[in-house]
């Protein structure tokens, strides 16, 4: 085969392919120029998903007349010089492939002018090539149309999906700045129709609420940058409440320096600061920002820019998770029950505002389920409660001085006992030897987990040994479980084990902990005593996170004060 080189035009739309993938990615360019132009409002516009038409419209700086043709040659960029520059990229864009890849792929008109010069300037280009170029009048600033776009790429337009998929996409990138920039006034129309409106007023809260709605807007909570402006890694932006938790990950959103970011290691860090206060399979809602120093980070990983490396990718992670997590257990409220918009009782999320109050150590229960008492809540703990009694034989009624408190017992017998056993710092568990080895058949998909898993199944309490296939002999149990049915316990804790197939050992731990605590823990339906109860609220009260059970479900609801009194017709 002979080697040749690809005529310009090829080379351009191979090139244009890596920037260009389909409508949202002009959105996208376009619009982070308008950025890096330092505009306040911007305008996009588009018709079939952006397929036929896309006009991005913005009051930035503009470009002078005699640099618009230079605009659009390949590599042409105002905002590097020499490749040091790379070390501290500070602006979103920085390639100069942008204007000259979306170019070689379709029709594009610009009209820009900048404030110091009388009149603007208009050119078109088609496959990238100029075909007209004269002054035009426009107030400072800039607008790019893009029609038609893959016009002289067939291959690539086919390829296009809906005009309502293509929209979507658009919609998300649209979004996605409005919150990196709350100080930017995104406005989008669709076929003529507006369809988003950011604030533009600098409140991220503002722009939270018109993105996901008020209710959720306003119950998301803030998360403030650690320990002021000398830490090099701040972490700042709003993530959920337990619980507000959506079905997947895809409403995190990251940005890095101000740029969104793809990062799975990221997201992670995000969903483990949830740990155990989520249910299974639910994740949370986050729009975090971090920030750090442009050498720290390269940019210059993706031709889309949706990927960064970090120089020391562990302590960004260790932020994340630290910020995160520090602010759901702060501040997360109580499920509070309000009115749904139809007028019936249901169960929100209201911030509850901090008590002034100093718990006092919690105080040994005198039931023999309830183990060392846990040192005094944290900040974000509960308000002192005072047992009223029991409903149902599951609920503990309790008054606390803003309102009243429905618990339940299991789940927060879970909570305490979870607690208990992780703060053991290292110490094996307390074990309760069985009178007679007992055989257990797990089932087979489980039983290599449970072999290899022998060492760390002693260090909690479980003696266990093979006995042939998938069959074990068991012969202590952690004294907890004393009065459980030993069989069961250790099929359950198989099933623990094989749903954290190939996680680290902490990860693995910590399931079978969760599944003990939730063979341990009180069950609904047992009656207890008042010192019971009161036992089991003073050690919720000196546990770190109280409103939730290690598996996510929520231990408590709140009946507010002024909910009684509109349900009693007082208000």
């Amino acid at each position: 085969m002979t080697i040749r080189l690809l005529p310009p035009d090829v080379a351009s739309q191979i090139a244009a392919g890596e920037v260009v993938e389909r409508p949202s990615s002009v959105v996208k360019e376009l619009v982070e120029n308008a950025i890096d132009a330092g505009a306040r409002d911007v305008r996009i516009e588009i018709q079939q998903g952006g397929k036929t038409f896309v006009r991005v419209s913005d009051d930035g700086c503009g470009i002078p007349a005699a640099e618009v043709e230079l605009a659009f040659a390949r590599h042409a960029t105002s905002k590097l010089a020499t490749a040091a520059d790379l070390e501290r990229i500070l602006t979103l864009g920085f390639r100069g492939e942008a204007l000259a890849s979306i170019a070689a792929v379709s029709r594009v008109t610009l009209i820009t002018r900048t404030a110091d010069e009388p009149v603007g300037t208009l050119i078109r280009l088609e496959g990238g090539r100029v075909t007209e170029q004269q002054p035009s009048g426009r107030p400072p600033g800039t607008s790019v149309t893009v029609e038609d776009l893959f016009f002289n790429v067939p291959a690539r337009r086919k390829f296009l999906r809906s005009d309502l998929t293509e929209r979507r996409h658009v919609d998300a990138w649209t979004v996605r700045y409005a919150l990196a920039y709350p100080h930017l006034r995104l406005t989008l129309l669709s076929e003529g129709k507006e369809t988003f409106r950011s604030p533009g007023n600098g409140v991220l809260r503002d722009v939270l609420v018109a993105v996901y709605g008020p209710q959720a807007g306003a119950s998301l909570l803030e998360v403030l940058p650690e320990g002021g402006q000398e830490r090099p890694i701040q972490v700042s932006g709003f993530v959920s409440p337990p619980a507000l938790h959506r079905a997947d990950r895809s409403e995190i959103t990251l940005f890095v320096n101000g740029r969104w970011v793809q990062d799975g290691r990221l997201t992670y860090a995000v969903v483990e600061a949830y740990h155990t206060l989520l249910p299974t399979g639910r994740y949370p809602l986050a729009v975090l920002r971090i920030d750090l120093p442009p050498e720290e980070v390269d940019v210059n990983v993706h031709p889309a820019k949706v990927e960064v490396r970090f120089r020391d990718a562990d302590a960004v992670f260790r932020a994340v998770q630290r910020a995160v997590r520090r602010t759901v257990l702060n501040e997360a409220p109580v499920p509070t029950m309000g009115l749904s918009s139809d007028g019936r009782a249901a169960w929100v999320s209201r911030p509850t505002p901090p008590p002034a109050w100093t718990a006092p150590p919690a105080t040994p229960s005198p039931s023999t389920w309830l183990q060392t008492p846990l040192q005094a809540p944290t900040p974000g703990g509960l308000p002192p409660l005072r047992v009223v009694g029991q409903v149902s034989a599951a609920y503990i009624v309790a008054e606390g001085p803003d309102g009243l408190y429905l618990i339940d017992q299991h789940a927060a017998h879970e909570r305490v006992l979870y607690e208990q056993m992780m703060n053991r710092q290292g110490e094996s568990f307390p074990l309760q030897r069985l009178l007679e080895p007992v055989v257990v058949e797990v089932p087979p998909q489980a039983a290599a987990r449970v072999e290899e898993s022998l060492d760390l199944l002693r260090s909690l309490g479980f003696e266990v040994e093979p006995f042939g296939g998938n069959t074990f002999l068991l012969r202590s149990v952690p004294a907890l479980l004393a009065a459980s049915r030993p069989s069961e316990m250790l099929i359950e804790v198989a099933g623990a084990l094989e749903e954290t197939h190939a996680r680290a050992t902490q990860e693995v731990e910590q399931a079978i902990i969760r599944a003990v605590c939730k063979r341990a823990a009180v069950k609904a339906g047992q009656v207890l005593t008042r010192e019971e109860m009161e036992g089991l609220v003073r050690a919720l009260e000196g546990t770190a996170s109280p409103r939730t059970c290690p598996h996510g479900r929520p231990t408590m609801i709140r009946l507010s004060v002024e909910q009684l009194a509109r349900e009693f017709g007082r208000r």
